[in-house]
């Protein structure tokens, strides 16, 4: 299976395994700074490139890690970082901003945060309601002009924004949410990436951690995650969903593999540009997820999944 892609309309080669960053400050229970530091330098050692954060997660605390993790490796990595969602001093929130001089300010702050010159890849993380994309892509082209951000991309718009946005600056990325249970953007978002030559960046890849079959029932939380107010983790939505989580157990089983290396394998079968960054704080997660290069997944294989799963998932993704 093909391990890397061209970011769109970019020359930089990044990794269709990546790593996602999020959990390593906030929102899934506790987390350790040191461990998060070897998982991170451990995924370069392994050949991953593509990281991905945002200046919302732990407000500002992410971006500071992945500074400190990355202060002498710049060069072996592609850097993915998001604005709009304000938090304030205590972490609370403060909704969505997508004027220019706020962008201008946030992407400032990210440089601060990360110690870098410039970001490889910049992120919408949310559209403001009040802002016209235009402005907002029109602010970050002017971003690329200053060479503080290489590329710029987008995160859970749909397919009309991102042609309008891809009229004002090529847009090389769209990051949205997709798994066997989030599979809304087979229905436009696909078709719209492929004519514009847009990455597609799958998050939550493994149903924030659902589709692995790591969580058998909302006890299995820590107090203080998130998901124990996600619409798709009550008590019975757990009961309706579990269904996916068998199926995808029974091909685990086929191949000689773990769940989350088929829900992962059958991500990147979609098609090969396709890339995944599944979020994990342990190592031994880091190597079994790029495990999932070596999964074959036959047209039969995927028919199965297809015919089998749920045509519905129980709870709505927030």
């Amino acid at each position: 299976m093909k391990k890397t892609t061209t970011l769109g309309h970019s020359s930089l080669q990044v990794n269709r395994i990546g790593l996602g960053c999020m959990g390593m400050s906030e929102f899934y229970g506790s987390f350790n700074e040191e461990e998060s530091i070897h998982t991170l330098h451990k995924a370069i050692d392994l050949g991953v490139n593509f990281f991905d954060t945002a200046d919302m997660y732990g407000s500002g605390a992410n971006e500071k890690l992945i500074g400190k993790a990355f202060k002498d490796k710049w060069d072996k990595v592609v850097l993915a970082t998001k604005f709009a969602v304000m938090r304030g001093p205590n972490g609370e929130w403060l909704g969505l901003n997508g004027q220019p001089e706020y962008i201008k300010k946030a992407c400032d702050q990210s440089l601060s945060n990360l110690g870098t010159e410039s970001i490889d890849l910049y992120f919408m993380h949310r559209q403001a309601p009040d802002v016209e994309i235009e402005v907002i892509v029109g602010a970050m082209s002017d971003l690329v002009k200053q060479g503080k951000v290489k590329y710029i991309g987008l995160s859970e718009v749909n397919a009309e924004t991102i042609r309008r946005a891809h009229k004002v600056h090529p847009i090389s990325a769209l990051q949205t949410e997709y798994s066997l249970w989030s599979r809304e953007p087979e229905q436009e978002l696909f078709e719209v990436c492929k004519d514009l030559g847009i990455t597609f960046v799958s998050y939550s890849p493994l149903g924030r951690g659902f589709l692995t079959g790591a969580f058998k029932s909302r006890a299995d939380f820590e107090a203080g995650d998130f998901r124990l107010n996600n619409p798709r983790f009550t008590e019975e939505a757990f009961k309706e969903n579990i269904k996916f989580v068998e199926v995808i157990d029974q091909m685990a089983k086929d191949k000689g593999a773990t769940k989350a290396q088929i829900a992962l394998a059958w991500i990147l079968s979609q098609n090969d540009e396709i890339t995944a960054i599944p979020g994990t704080r342990k190592i031994h997660r880091l190597e079994e997820n790029l495990g999932a290069f070596d999964i074959v997944l036959t047209q039969a294989d995927l028919r199965l999944i297809n015919e089998s799963i749920p045509s519905e998932t129980k709870g709505n993704r927030y």
